[in-house]
């Protein structure tokens, strides 16, 4: 079909749900793709979607009063997947008076879809649309995933921007491992002799290191973007290419920076909850009963505050056998951490004063000189979900942890250079952006609110 038989229209589904009023009794063109069909013997009703709504626009088709649309035309929009631009008049839903639909005039297929078309009326697992992830976007589950997702990083970006820090971009490809783990993908060129940065080089696991440099002559700086880490695991919580948010803030200390970490999580719920009704609602429904109230009550309420050795001495005396056993020293994992939020506390907590030995190296030392100003934020259903600290200010200290972590200190000069030239207190932390999502949308597997995840063994 010639694209000069239709003109491409202006006029958006999401548009004609929110101002239907304006376009009642009037003739539009809307385009989309077909996302669900039905008939009956005298009328065929199609379902599609353009992506600016969540929810689809119905179009009903008189089959005898309508001689403009041919039987050959019909069939083929008969299927889903195919893509159509439809022209017709907007009148209130028949057994809906709140919605609207369109009796159509005229159809037009823009492109077919083949009869194998993987996505059809019958429930399809997600593991089955992992192996199809260049499709799975047009399933209810993953444009709801990705509409979130949207809202959710612009809700971070506004609270970030309306409280004064800088949005800044750190390098992807790094000479140091800001964890001090060595779990990175490193970077070479082939056929190229050498190192061609001169150096080592790898993909970053985090841009921490560099925000540091930005907040001390910026104030307040956060980062978002992609890292990756090179960690031989399949758990649903972990992917080798993830993004992050990270902020830096000169002059703040640990409890500044648990109080930023709150009013971020309150403000980014309120945000989404607001903008993506429709999406939560289908999560509600299909994915977590409860949903919607959970996030409300993290929005509305204070979060929990223990010490490290009070998570500790919860954990021994709850009477539950643990996979892996609790002892003051030990890192806390997921079972540890949906104990105190899923079972405990009912509720966010941060987890403050880390042992030092658990802990990355930047973070500041303790008086007591065992434990280290670190928190973490776990979250009900999740566990932790945010990992932030004081950072070591005084360059003796910061030295002497690096060297007992067997760190080239090399190649960390201009991180401690920092501490030589005007060093202030400041603090950061990081929130695992698809974790975030995991725990705003219910969906419990971190690849399917990626669209095209990467893990072990994953590389479509």
């Amino acid at each position: 079909m010639s694209y000069n038989n239709f003109y491409m229209v202006d006029v958006k589904i999401q548009d004609l749900k929110t101002k239907k009023n304006d376009y009642i009794g009037k003739t539009v063109q809307v385009s989309g793709w077909v996302k669900n069909c039905r008939e009956s013997k005298t009328t065929t009703f199609l379902e599609i979607n353009d992506g600016s709504s969540f929810k689809p626009v119905q179009i009903v088709i008189e089959k005898e009063t309508n001689a403009k649309i041919n039987e050959e035309t019909l069939s083929r929009a008969m299927h889903l997947g195919v893509a159509v631009t439809v022209s017709g008049v907007v009148v209130t839903a028949f057994n809906n008076p709140n919605n609207i639909e369109i009796n159509a005039e005229v159809i037009n297929i823009v492109g077919d879809c083949a009869a194998d078309y993987p996505i059809q009326k019958k429930k399809t697992s997600l593991e089955f649309l992992r192996t199809i992830p260049h499709l799975r976007v047009r399933t209810n589950t993953f444009m709801a995933v990705m509409r979130v997702r949207n809202a959710l990083s612009m809700a971070i970006h506004n609270f970030f921007q309306k409280r004064g820090y800088f949005y800044i971009h750190t390098p992807l490809i790094t000479g140091g491992d800001a964890e001090g783990a060595g779990e990175s993908f490193q970077v070479v060129a082939p056929d190229f002799k050498g190192h061609f940065f001169g150096a080592p080089a790898s993909l970053t696991v985090s841009g921490q290191l560099e925000a540091e440099e930005a907040a001390m002559a910026l104030g307040r700086v956060y980062t978002f973007g992609p890292t990756f880490r090179a960690e031989n695991s399949n758990t649903t919580r972990h992917a080798a290419e993830f993004w992050m948010v990270e902020a830096e803030a000169a002059f703040t200390n640990i409890d500044g920076i648990i109080d930023v970490v709150r009013d971020m999580i309150k403000f980014i719920i309120r945000d989404v909850l607001a903008t993506c009704p429709d999406e939560m609602a289908f999560f509600e429904n299909f994915y977590e009963k409860g949903l919607i109230n959970k996030l409300q009550q993290v929005a509305d309420n204070d979060f929990v505050r223990i010490d490290y050795i009070e998570a500790i001495e919860i954990l021994q005396k709850s009477g539950k056998t643990f996979n892996y056993p609790v002892t003051w020293g030990v890192d806390l994992q997921t079972e540890h951490e949906r104990y105190l939020t899923d079972e405990y506390f009912k509720s966010p907590v941060f987890v403050v004063n880390y042992p030092r030995d658990v802990k990355a190296f930047y973070m500041k030392q303790n008086e007591d000189g065992k434990t280290v100003a670190a928190t973490d934020l776990l979250v009900p259903g999740v566990g932790e979900i945010i990992g932030g600290s004081e950072r070591e200010a005084d360059y003796d200290k910061l030295v002497a942890a690096m060297q007992a972590r067997n760190m080239n200190i090399d190649n960390y000069h201009s991180y401690l250079d920092l501490r030589k030239f005007g060093t202030v207190p400041h603090s950061g932390y990081g929130l695992g952006f698809e974790r975030m999502l995991m725990y705003m949308t219910g969906i419990t597997n971190i690849r399917d609110t990626q669209l095209h995840p990467r893990a072990v063994g994953e590389l479509r």
